[in-house]
């Protein structure tokens, strides 16, 4: 089912979501294939409840067929038996096996997360085998239970699996826009385009609170520093991703208030309780009325919230008093990934699974050591440090929230649909529908729209070799002459006097920008082209805060992004054949915290 248009929009999303719950509540006929313990076909029944299930299920599993449930990790490869030098060299590297079938049979898995790095991410068709093969792997080892596909599919800079899947805006734009149901449909083509590619669990949306400018691993990822816009569009995202498969809002208890990267060093949150519940707290709770799926950890501590210092992930204050028992949730619990040093920082690889579970966590992803932290759970219960009932509890969580998403009764993908579904030509159409709502501009000084004469010339320059091509092909169709010269994230002394020297032949320069704050070589390009006295256009394609480090050009625009869509808005802004209608979802402020424009601001010419 494609997902497009307005009201047709709506009805699509809608009927999408009574057919998974309609799925969910019908009979479902599980035959459970197992090799574990010599059983082979273990049994074979029907289950019209996931309670029945989950019970029949825990009580027939091993304790390491239990334990293996607990871990999703990546393994390397195309295809679930690849047998290629390449890729079986770095799963004996990672985890002593040679690709995902002996990876379930040794482990006994919960799921797999893709990346392109691990070679998992080709084209959508490739996507979707690699997918069967997984399950196939998954329901032929051990207790038989079907597995979490997943991966970071956040869009904007967070993107994992690109071209030709559909392009949609990232958070931070959707929160431009600031529209609900933008944000749903965009959730709910992300989750249906996944789907189809046999993906069943996104990380995403971020519920975190961008508060911090200075925010190093967060920025653009958020939808806003106003706490009330991030609770609407985490719901709104959470109900489009649960059309068509399971959510994990992220980070809890809040990651948009920190100066440090969790990924290199272990972040502190320094505001008191009364702040978190004003602050971080709403899109958390916004997700949980929402139904979603799952929580995913963030590695920081939070002394307000465990005095102790514990990162959050391991915090049994954090996990268990604050998320289980106060706010409730009863979803699946997942950690960020187990590899980054914000929860290594204090903590041995052996030790952190099992402070995680005692925290009350029920998923461990992407431990550094699989192996290590496979046998420490195990030697955790057989000493008593964990108990065989506390792992119950997280196994029962994570084979009701595949029993309910339909893995199941469904676990295989039609590959014969996947390009029919995949970038089609309505949801394409949407994402530009949606993107258009975005684009924001900051300040004009009458360069915009541009007025220029037939056979004028332009330069296009600044980071990124694809978008400066990709915006300068749409000067000609409008009479206009185009030049695209890219210099990078770091241009040269040479690269920025080959731009100005460019730019003294053109009648107007549009430079594209990344994250100037932290770019002084890109700010002086910029600085060296507003004073070439050429009128300069210049464009945020990531961070709107961009402005803040250089002189007033002539206009500048923050489109958060560099997609094919935010592309073509860009344009029509420039032209004037549309509005600029996005909003600053996000104070801009300059290196002294002076707010130069507020949230909520934007020009519409």
């Amino acid at each position: 089912m494609s997902v497009g248009g307005s009201l047709s929009r709506r009805g699509a999303l809608f009927v999408a979501g009574v057919v998974t719950a309609v799925a969910v509540l019908v009979v479902v006929f599980v035959v459970v294939l197992g090799k574990g313990n010599g059983q082979g076909m273990r049994d074979s029944r029907s289950f019209d409840d996931g309670g029945d299930y989950v019970e029949y299920m825990v009580g027939q599993m091993s304790l390491e067929e239990k334990v293996g449930q607990l871990f999703m990790t990546y393994v390397f490869g195309d295809a679930a038996d690849t047998a290629n030098a390449d890729f079986v060299a770095a799963n004996q590297d990672a985890h002593g096996v040679d690709n995902a079938d002996e990876l379930f049979e040794r482990f006994h898995v919960g799921g797999v997360i893709y990346f392109s790095w691990a070679d998992n991410l080709g084209d959508p068709v490739q996507i979707a085998q690699l997918s069967n093969g997984i399950q196939d792997a998954a329901v032929s080892s051990g207790a038989g239970v079907p597995a979490l596909i997943s991966t970071d599919q956040e869009h904007g800079l967070i993107t994992r699996i690109g071209d030709p899947v559909t392009a949609l805006p990232g958070s931070m734009a959707l929160g431009a826009s600031g529209d609900f149901e933008d944000a749903r449909l965009a959730a709910g083509i992300s989750g249906q385009e996944l789907a189809a590619m046999g993906l069943n669990y996104n990380f995403a949306p971020v519920a975190d609170v961008n508060v911090n400018p200075a925010n190093p691993v967060i920025g653009v990822r958020s939808f806003s520093s106003d706490p009330g816009v991030v609770a609407e569009l985490t719901a709104a995202q959470v109900e489009g991703y649960r059309f068509h498969v399971a959510a994990a809002a992220k980070h809890f208890p809040g990651h948009g208030n920190t100066d440090v990267d969790s990924h290199v060093a272990l972040p502190e949150i320094t505001h008191d309780r009364q702040q978190w519940e004003l602050t971080d707290l709403p899109p958390f709770a916004a997700a949980i009325e929402a139904g979603v799926d799952s929580i995913m950890s963030a590695h920081l501590r939070f002394p307000s919230l465990d005095a102790s210092g514990t990162p959050a992930t391991l915090s049994e204050p954090i996990m268990t008093g604050l998320l289980r028992d106060e706010l409730g949730f009863d979803g699946v619990v997942v950690t960020d990934s187990l590899e980054m040093e914000g929860v290594r920082a204090d903590y041995s690889d052996a030790q952190i699974p099992v402070k995680a579970l005692q925290a009350g966590v029920d998923m461990l992803l992407m431990p550094a050591d699989l192996e290590v932290a496979f046998d420490a759970v195990l030697d955790a219960v057989s000493s008593g440090e964990l108990t065989e009932e506390r792992i119950d509890e997280s196994v029962a969580r994570i084979l009701r929230l595949k029993f309910d998403r339909g893995i199941v009764s469904s676990p295989m993908v039609n590959v014969d649909r996947v390009d029919a579904v995949v970038g089609s030509a309505k949801n394409t159409a949407s994402a530009q529908d949606i993107t258009d709502a975005t684009t924001t501009l900051l300040s004009n000084e009458g360069v915009l729209p541009l007025d220029v004469d037939s056979g004028a010339d332009v330069l296009v320059t600044g980071v990124g070799e694809d978008v400066t091509a990709s915006l300068a092909e749409q000067f000609p169709a409008r009479g206009v002459n185009a030049e695209a010269l890219a210099t990078g994230v770091e241009p040269s002394a040479e690269q920025i006097a080959r731009a100005v020297a460019a730019s003294e032949d053109a009648d107007v320069v549009v430079v594209l920008t990344r994250n100037l704050r932290s770019s002084p070589d890109q700010v002086a390009l910029v600085e060296a082209l507003i004073g070439s006295g050429t009128d300069v256009v210049a464009v945020a394609v990531e961070n709107p805060s961009d402005i803040a480090y250089m002189d007033a050009p002539g206009a500048a625009v923050a489109t958060y992004a560099t997609t094919a869509s935010a592309v073509r808005s860009l344009a029509g802004v420039i032209f004037g054949e549309r509005d600029a209608t996005g909003r600053l979802p996000v104070d801009v402020v300059d290196a002294g915290g002076e707010v130069l424009f507020e949230r909520g601001h934007g020009l519409s010419r």
